[in-house]
């Protein structure tokens, strides 16, 4: 059971229903009033954004804001996230369309990443902040640690560069996709392109952030260490 996995009994398990159900399948069945999880995705978003943020200022004191942001970004991205929810087997328990099921999209990262911030909602909402604290710090904790001992992962672009170097004199571009939200809380996706070829894609509250995204999932693509 997914209760099982997260090591968290919900009180009202409707709301890990709805944390499951993408927007697809709750289109097909709205005449029965079914909810999908983009509200739980947005309060999860927050809240993953504040625990990591109140866990790295606490914990790294020395370090200046610039180098926690970086850490912050490397930990709380699209490949993380959609990476644990995989780890977690989330993609067995979601409620997608039959289009979205066809298209492959149990296993999309941008599905799995909404999933994993809607699960923190609903734990949020059910057992509050110190319950949602735990499973974050559970999934996440170590790779904060690993993000902030790492020169390669804080400077993702430059690791590209010199991998995409060692064998192309070709450019590499950063493109902007696509934007979302509000003009004070924007979400920006990029991807990174090498030779006509995207290599990978991220997002983040500003370009760089995204920037950096798409490099790492690129690298991690090109399975560089």
């Amino acid at each position: 059971m997914m209760e099982d996995v997260l090591n968290y009994k919900f009180k009202d398990e409707g709301i890990l229903l709805t944390a499951l159900t993408h927007s697809s399948y709750a289109n097909e069945y709205k005449s029965e009033g079914v909810v999908c999880n983009e509200r739980l995705e947005f309060l999860g978003d927050a809240v993953l954004g504040f625990v990591v943020g109140s866990f790295l200022f606490k914990t790294f004191p020395d370090l200046p804001e610039g180098r926690l942001t970086k850490i912050r970004a490397n930990v709380v991205c699209e490949h993380m996230l959609a990476k644990k929810s995989r780890a977690l087997g989330v993609q067995k328990y979601l409620r997608l369309g039959k289009g979205e099921e066809l298209t492959g999209g149990r296993e999309r990262m941008s599905i799995l990443e909404d999933a994993f911030e809607s699960i923190i909602g609903a734990i949020y909402l059910d057992g509050g902040i110190e319950e949602a604290e735990r499973f974050i710090l559970s999934q996440l904790k170590d790779d904060i640690f690993a993000a902030k001992n790492s020169h390669h992962v804080l400077d993702n672009k430059t690791s590209l560069q010199e991998v995409l170097q060692r064998s192309s004199q070709s450019p590499i571009e950063y493109v902007v996709v696509g934007e979302s939200g509000p003009a004070h809380n924007k979400l920006f996706k990029v991807e990174v392109r090498h030779s006509g070829k995207t290599l990978g894609s991220g997002s983040g509250r500003s370009k760089k952030e995204a920037e950096q995204q798409a490099a790492q999932a690129a690298l991690e693509a090109l399975h560089v260490e």
